[in-house]
């Protein structure tokens, strides 16, 4: 493998690696990774995580320490983790840090808004080079466990309702099912979740209604592969918003065209476009980001425009 020549700008990649991503398929490459990276000039750290939270305190580490090329190798929980600790206070701790990504096997649907490779080898080679991309970052505030306020972040989708049921549903299924496990999450969860009446606070356009969904976008696929904002782009500093009014009944029609994108526009499904977003309901509802439980409802999303890099 010939080396690339040229120096690299943005410094020495940190790679914080969940060794257990993709049925342990992170664990296994990871020499791999830094051999290909080597191979091109780039001199990578390695940090390796062992449980929730572990990303996080790597990236700030490394940010702090001056480091702010950031890769995260694995799936998108470690992206979310990484750039989760791109952020305190409501800003990015060193201005525009940089994101790379290496799915390794564990699927990533972040990258897929950018039409970056899931391959090692394609993924390695983008890590490689001056391309980069400023994108906004979601900050939601919402309730925890115990009832207080708390903030994540999150680069790509947020949902509210039945959507922040599956991705519960779906963390409880073996691990076997691999990304499969959002699909199935969905069928278990869809008969029994019950419609609320929500209240979409997103200026101009507010919604105030039945539905059974609400999502909050900044990237377009989620769920394992499924387009589900085709219109979103993440730098135009809003949210695309879609509520799912209804009936479930639709979803047995619906979700195949949401893979493809091709379920917009419909009458049971309400666009809206705003940069900061409130949501509360008759009832509290279970929120996911970027395929992670976070708390409930009252919620309330903000974009924080351009807050970081993507390596491309």
């Amino acid at each position: 493998m010939a080396a690339e020549a040229g120096p690299n700008p943005f410094g020495n990649p940190v790679l914080v690696a969940n060794p257990t991503a993709g049925k342990g398929g992170v664990a296994k490459r990871l020499s791999e990774i830094e051999q290909r990276l080597r191979a091109r000039g780039l001199i990578p750290r390695v940090v390796t995580t062992a449980g929730p939270g572990d990303a996080v305190k790597a990236a700030r580490d490394a940010l702090r320490a001056g480091e702010t090329f950031l890769v995260a190798v694995g799936g998108d929980g470690t992206v979310h983790e990484v750039v989760n600790g791109m952020f305190e206070d409501g800003k990015a701790i060193v201005e525009q840090p940089l994101l790379g990504v290496v799915a390794a096997g564990s699927g990533c649907d972040f990258i897929k808004t950018f039409g970056l490779p899931d391959d090692l080898a394609g993924a390695c080679a983008h890590l490689h080079g001056t391309n980069t991309f400023a994108i906004d970052v979601g900050k939601v505030t919402f309730l925890d466990g115990d009832g207080n306020e708390a903030v994540r972040y999150f680069p790509n989708i947020a949902e509210i309702g039945l959507g922040g049921a599956v991705v519960a549903r779906a963390a409880r299924l073996p691990r076997f099912f691999g990304r499969s496990r959002y699909f199935f999450g969905f069928w278990l969860t869809l008969p029994r979740f019950k419609r609320f009446t929500v209240n979409v606070e997103a200026e101009p356009k507010p919604f105030h209604g039945g539905a059974y969904n609400v999502v909050v976008a900044n990237g377009q696929f989620y769920g394992g592969g499924m387009r589900i904002s085709p219109r979103s782009w993440p730098s135009d500093g809003m949210f695309d918003l879609i509520v799912m009014t209804g009936p479930k009944s639709e979803s047995f029609t619906t979700l195949p065209k949401v893979y493809r994108g091709e379920h917009l526009p419909h009458p049971n499904m309400r666009e809206l476009k705003a940069a900061k977003v409130r949501v509360d309901a008759d009832r509290s509802l279970p929120i996911e980001a970027d395929g992670e439980v976070l708390g409930v409802t009252p919620a309330t999303f903000e974009i924080i425009p351009e807050a970081i890099r993507v390596k491309i």
